[in-house]
């Protein structure tokens, strides 16, 4: 079977101080391809997903602590809800479609 080659799965973040990327390789799928075949990609697709998701959110997770560090020492009120705001809620939904929120896959 022909092979698409290498796969990309990216997320990046942008903000005025700093900007990270993400990125996990992928096996791309063959062109032509069994049930059980797709089947191994897309649990490796939902895998890398899961993966890039928590990495994500660590990522999330320490630049809110900065943010709130800097807050303190300037004397300033940290606030949950702002915190919320800025950053988003985590809420992870084991049956949440976590493709729907990607933008692009690079080959």
């Amino acid at each position: 079977m022909e092979s698409k080659g290498q796969a990309t799965l990216k997320a990046q973040y942008a903000s005025p101080r700093t900007t990270s990327t993400f990125v996990h390789p992928l096996d791309a799928p063959q062109t032509s391809q069994s049930a059980k075949e797709k089947t191994s990609y897309l649990s490796a697709l939902r895998t890398s997903v899961t993966k890039l998701q928590e990495e994500v959110n660590i990522f999330l997770t320490q630049k809110m602590e900065e943010d709130k560090t800097l807050l303190i020492d300037r004397g300033e009120k940290t606030d949950d809800k702002q915190d919320e705001d800025n950053y988003g809620e985590e809420m992870i939904d084991e049956k949440e479609d976590y493709t729907a929120g990607l933008t692009k896959v690079d080959r």
